[in-house]
């Protein structure tokens, strides 16, 4: 039996891996998991009611792009949270969370050829959430890994990239807050970008998932900082979900919204290949974008928890506080060593920086960091994880 050959490079997905790295080895305590990325803060309590009322919808096939109420309450959000007026008709479409919007998307809108003849480039932070790459191997495009470390403020600094590289991007993903290290783009590093876009004619894949979880300022959206600059709105696609700003991954919704033009693409391919959200899950997600009581109160633990993350670590050698999201980016001799040793001696489960990225020129610049998820139900289990797991590898 025979694979594609584009999909043939691919390592395995970073759990899976964790799963053979720690396989045969017992915990040495009592296991917390500092793993994946699903918050465990308290459901919304609008959430079992709404469902109660709207179990019938089950019955009902959903619309594609998601009920006008939703894509209202979308607009809404973002008008609200941004200060940008969208079209709910044109500009969003709901999407089973975010990774499947990263995905196809890039299927929509990368073309077979770049402007030039030659294979386009899809540029992709490194580290990276794995969705991207997988996304430009579909698209049959070149993926172009741009190193995000500690000298370029663990944001991808695509002009650094050669001008041939450039010419042929069409696309560049880049998250914000970035997972997994934090960082913040600032409407600075927004403009340069859509400069950049605008003059080389690729599209920004804004992955804002971690948008609603920060420390005291909201970082800036790329869709604010494009309106305030009179940019093109073809060249952004902005991706935000429910999973981490309500604690609702299993929820599976998110949003895409961009331009007119990009938006039926992306919604031509969906109505196709993608599966709408079941209505009453629409429903929960229509109240989940209008609420921003729940939202404050989960970010309000949050900031308990930097708190917490910035005694334990803060003189812990190239610790840099986390600006936003939940994830801590602690620097180690050897990632996989390290969460072996965690694991092995205090039950601390983390994930090793090395499974997030991907070696370019003998380099990973995951190798030497573990990632810490900080989405403990309370502030006293964080507390007890990251202090037996600093003391362990302190040791």
């Amino acid at each position: 039996m025979t694979f594609p050959e584009r999909f043939s490079n691919l390592p395995d997905y970073a759990f899976p891996r964790l799963r053979k790295l720690l396989d045969g080895t017992q915990p040495g305590g009592d296991v917390i998991d500092m793993t994946i990325g699903e918050p465990r803060h308290g459901l919304p309590g609008f959430v079992a009611p709404i469902l109660a009322q709207a179990v019938e919808g089950f019955a009902k096939y959903p619309p594609n792009e998601g009920t006008p109420e939703l894509k209202a309450a979308i607009t809404g959000w973002l008008s609200r949270r941004y200060g940008v007026s969208l079209d709910p008709n044109t500009q969003v479409m709901a999407l089973n969370g975010t990774r499947e919007g990263l995905f196809n998307a890039c299927l929509a809108l990368c073309p077979e050829r770049a402007a030039n003849g030659d294979t386009p480039t899809v540029l992709i932070p490194n580290p990276f959430y794995q969705v991207y790459a997988v996304a430009a191997a579909a698209a049959g495009a070149e993926p172009v890994l741009v190193p995000a470390t500690a000298e370029t403020g663990f944001l991808p600094d695509f002009a650094s990239l050669p001008e041939d590289v450039l010419a042929r991007a069409e696309i560049a993903y880049i998250c914000s807050p970035s997972n997994p290290q934090g960082a913040v783009a600032d409407t600075l590093y927004w403009q340069e970008l859509i400069v950049m876009a605008e003059g080389y004619g690729f599209r920004i894949f804004a992955d804002e998932c971690y948008s609603e979880i920060y420390r005291d300022v909201p970082p800036p959206g790329v869709l604010q900082v494009a309106a305030e600059m009179g940019a093109n709105p073809e060249r952004i696609v902005s991706f935000h979900s429910l999973s981490k700003r309500s604690n609702l991954p299993g929820l599976r919704s998110g949003f895409v919204a961009s331009g007119p033009a990009n938006m039926s693409a992306i919604k031509r391919l969906r109505a196709y290949a993608g599966a709408p959200m079941p209505l009453p899950l629409q429903q929960v997600a229509q109240m989940a974008w209008t609420d921003e009581a729940h939202v404050e109160e989960s970010r309000a633990l949050y900031r308990q928890k930097y708190t917490i993350a910035d005694q334990i670590f803060g003189n812990w050698p190239g610790y840099v506080p986390p600006q936003g999201g939940f994830f801590l980016w602690l620097q180690v001799d050897d990632s996989e060593q390290a969460t072996l040793k965690a694991w092995r001696e205090t039950g601390v489960k983390v994930l090793p920086g090395a499974y997030l990225g991907r070696e370019v020129n003998g380099e990973n610049p995951g190798a030497g960091y573990i990632r810490v998820a900080m989405v403990t139900k309370d502030t006293d289990e964080l507390q007890d994880g990251l202090t037996r797991l600093r003391d362990c590898l302190a040791g």
